[in-house]
């Protein structure tokens, strides 16, 4: 029999508990499994991360776009499973399958793309991971639309947030097809969307030395409150200021208080634009230790 989707998602779940815990909703949908590996352009030769890869829908599809890929997966069941059904793969090193957390494990350091369903609960730290580690590599991810929604800040105002922002340093974000609860196996009960991560560094782009660490603890105060002016969110200085070199309280409210009288200041977190934010982040830096 042909190994196909449906086949190796029905095979895997014949013989391994779905453990919900993992959040394992496995893609059964070929087109959606084409469009993944479509958007993530030429990947014939190249090396693709895959973060999750359960019964290897997704890595199958791969595979055939003739990518070398190295798969992340934490559950046995699905490890022993990928052993059985991709042993040709894995024996040529097409395919080598990293067993441990994502969030944890050592990442390969040759990557050239990511294309991945991820597990919905840890999306946000995944993300910041790949920020960390490899942020000049673009991805492919398939995460929960209102996810999706708030990493491109889609819908003006009520999608912008910490999450987008510290995003848009180093993404241009494409949201791709919608992807209904139907096109999974078990079905999770909510809809999911593609995304495409595309690395820019806006900073380098924008002539800016404001220190990342900077602009995500500042944008992360600020939308604690989104009701609150900037004037007011600014005033205590952020919980992990100190992790920034030559940072300290007394050197932040003597910022904040050089900007009182800045219009920005007078503006609630979610009217303002990203530029905006790194207005902002660029006065503070510059005051004097």
């Amino acid at each position: 029999m042909e190994r196909d989707a449906r086949f190796l998602v029905d095979l895997h779940r014949d013989l391994h508990p779905v453990n919900r815990e993992l959040g394992q909703h496995y893609l059964v949908d070929t087109s959606v499994l084409n469009a993944a590996v479509e958007m993530a352009g030429d990947i014939s030769s190249k090396h693709v991360l895959e973060i999750g890869c359960g019964p290897g829908s997704l890595t199958n599809h791969l595979l055939r776009a003739g990518a070398r890929v190295s798969a992340i997966e934490i559950d046995s069941g699905s490890l022993e499973h990928m052993q059985n059904h991709f042993e040709e793969e894995i024996e040529s090193e097409q395919l080598n399958l990293i067993e441990g957390d994502a969030l944890t494990v050592k990442w390969p350091t040759d990557v050239d793309a990511i294309v991945a369903n991820i597990p919905y609960q840890i999306s946000s730290p995944l993300l910041e991971r790949m920020q960390r580690e490899i942020r000049t590599v673009a991805a492919v991810l398939l995460v929960q639309e209102e996810f999706a929604e708030r990493m491109a800040m889609a819908i003006g105002p009520l999608d912008r947030g910490p999450l987008g922002l510290s995003l848009w340093l180093d993404y241009d974000i494409e949201i791709g097809r919608r992807v209904p609860a139907s096109c999974f196996s078990p079905q999770p009960r909510v809809t999911s969307c593609l995304v495409r991560l595309q690395p820019i560094d806006r900073l380098a782009s924008l002539g800016s030395a404001v220190d990342r660490r900077m602009f995500r603890q500042v944008t992360s105060q600020c939308f604690s409150d989104r009701r609150r002016k900037l004037r007011n969110l600014l005033k205590k200085s952020p919980r992990r200021l100190s992790r920034i070199p030559g940072w300290h309280r007394s050197r932040w409210q003597e910022a904040i208080h050089s900007l009182q009288e800045h219009p920005l200041m007078e503006e609630r977190p979610d009217m303002l634009e990203p530029e905006d934010w790194l207005e902002i982040c660029t006065l503070i830096s510059t005051c004097e230790a």
